[in-house]
């Protein structure tokens, strides 16, 4: 061994899309102590299993962590921060400002979730709110391209991801050589974000692969198939349900919503944000809209907000949700969550499923174990909270608002530095994804690329 090595570890986001969680630390000589970093801290997401999953204890000591980099505030990166915390850790926390301010609001959220859960099942919440309090104070800012040099001889940067609002490609600087973890990367050109940045000086990668194995349909088709979609809907005076994540998809669609009512491609009829999540994100993206890209400048200057339009209405209390109820046919109800396992969209589900003339939509990945993914692979009947109800409304998928890369733009993400790339580890998918980008990537770029086991370790040559 020599001084110009360190060791990655993968303590989660390895076999499965959710539950990110890497630890990078120096090799040093046996009486002095290694710098440990860890790379994002996400809830383990999809069934029963994913649950008792996060219960358990972390496979590291988390006092010993010095630092934490996230790379965006979606929950599968951020949701175990309060537990690490609450189990110890007292280093700092890095992002860019966006995902602060985007992980405050969620985890939040997220702790209102965990506590019914726990309620239910008669056990001690995840994390309390005094522990999202002390995980917030230990929070710090990094904004994109700037080298902060951190102890033990790393530094890093924070190049844009494309994927969320504030979500960033991390690429540490050791000895001599880069290792970039790419969190999760955007499916750009995006309507809201700027493009995901090429990097092209990676010598090691640890790189998304949630949708490893198959491409999107065209974006032009994407804007194409919503608009038939709210077109046969209103043809049948039904109601359409669009179970979306709050975190980006919404406001995505909101965006083009708002172009397509006001250009009048689409009539003005009631649509409905029914998410408290949503709508205080929605104000985030506010706040950072110097964030969005080129177009959207654009369109700001003409259009002060692009997230609001003649019909549209948020239903923050409870009572506003349940008076969506009352209004005429036909509608559109955007909820949360994206994979219809928690949230409003499953009270929605419940009330609507069983009418031929409403729709469900969905425009975001579903995990395996989770109602959405239970209904898009065709289940004729489900059961929602205590009901068995039968699925006869139409079942519509875009693949195309997916924030994330497809398998080509993955492999062509790789591609930029294939020459200088030692080998790429494939991780953040499902089994099957995985290994069919690891293929890929050997195949049309000759690079080494394989997909680590959980708990596995690799000891990189940094010299």
């Amino acid at each position: 061994m020599t001084d110009q090595q360190i060791q990655v570890t993968f303590y989660g986001g390895v076999g499965s899309v959710t539950g990110a969680n890497f630890l990078l630390e120096n090799v040093v000589h046996a009486q002095e102590e290694s710098t440990k970093i860890l790379v994002d801290c996400g809830m383990f997401q999809g069934d029963e299993s994913a649950f008792e999953k996060n219960y358990e204890p972390f496979h590291y000591h988390p006092a010993d962590i010095d630092i934490l980099i996230i790379t965006h505030a979606h929950a599968d990166h951020i949701g175990r921060i309060p537990k690490l915390v609450r189990d110890g850790f007292r280093g700092v926390i890095y992002s860019t400002e966006a995902t602060h301010d985007l992980a405050k609001v969620m985890l939040d959220d997220s702790l209102q979730i965990i506590s019914y859960e726990a309620k239910k099942r008669n056990i001690d919440p995840l994390y309390t709110l005094d522990d999202v309090a002390e995980t917030m104070s230990l929070w710090k800012h990094i904004p994109y391209h700037h080298t902060l040099e951190l102890s033990g001889g790393f530094s890093v940067v924070l190049h844009e991801a494309g994927h969320i609002l504030g979500s960033a490609i991390v690429k540490f600087r050791y000895g001599n050589k880069n290792i970039v973890f790419t969190g999760d990367l955007g499916n750009s050109p995006d309507p809201l974000l700027s493009d995901t940045e090429v990097i092209d000086d990676a010598d090691y990668m640890i790189i998304e692969s949630v949708y490893g194995d198959r491409n999107h349909e065209e974006r032009d088709e994407r804007i194409t198939k919503l608009k038939n979609v709210v077109l046969e809907t209103i043809a049948k005076q039904g109601i359409l349900m669009i179970p979306s994540f709050a975190l980006e998809r919404t406001q995505n669609l909101l965006f083009v919503l708002n172009d397509l009512v006001e250009s009048g491609e689409l009539p003005n009829i009631p649509i409905f944000l029914d998410s408290p999540l949503a709508i205080d994100i929605t104000n985030v993206f506010r706040k950072h809209q110097h964030l969005f890209n080129a177009d959207a400048q654009q369109r700001l200057k003409k259009d002060s907000d692009i997230f609001s339009f003649p019909g549209f209405k948020e239903t923050y209390s409870v009572n506003d949700s349940k008076a969506i109820m009352r209004a005429p046919n036909p509608k559109i109800i955007i909820s949360s969550a994206g994979m219809s396992h928690a949230g409003r969209i499953i009270h929605h589900e419940k009330q609507y499923l069983d009418d031929p003339n409403n729709t469900l939509l969905f425009v975001g990945y579903q995990a395996v174990g989770t109602l959405g993914r239970i209904i898009q692979d065709g289940a004729k009947k489900v059961h929602i909270l205590g009901k068995e109800v039968h699925v006869k409304a139409r079942v519509e998928t875009i693949s195309g608002y997916s924030a994330h890369k497809d398998s080509e733009h993955l492999v062509e993400f790789v591609s930029h530095s294939a020459k200088r790339l030692q080998h790429v580890f494939v991780a953040m998918g499902e089994t099957q994804s995985s290994l069919f980008l690891v293929q890929r990537i050997r195949d049309y770029l000759g690079v080494k690329a394989t997909a680590p086991d959980v708990d596995a370790s690799v000891m990189l040559d940094m010299s």
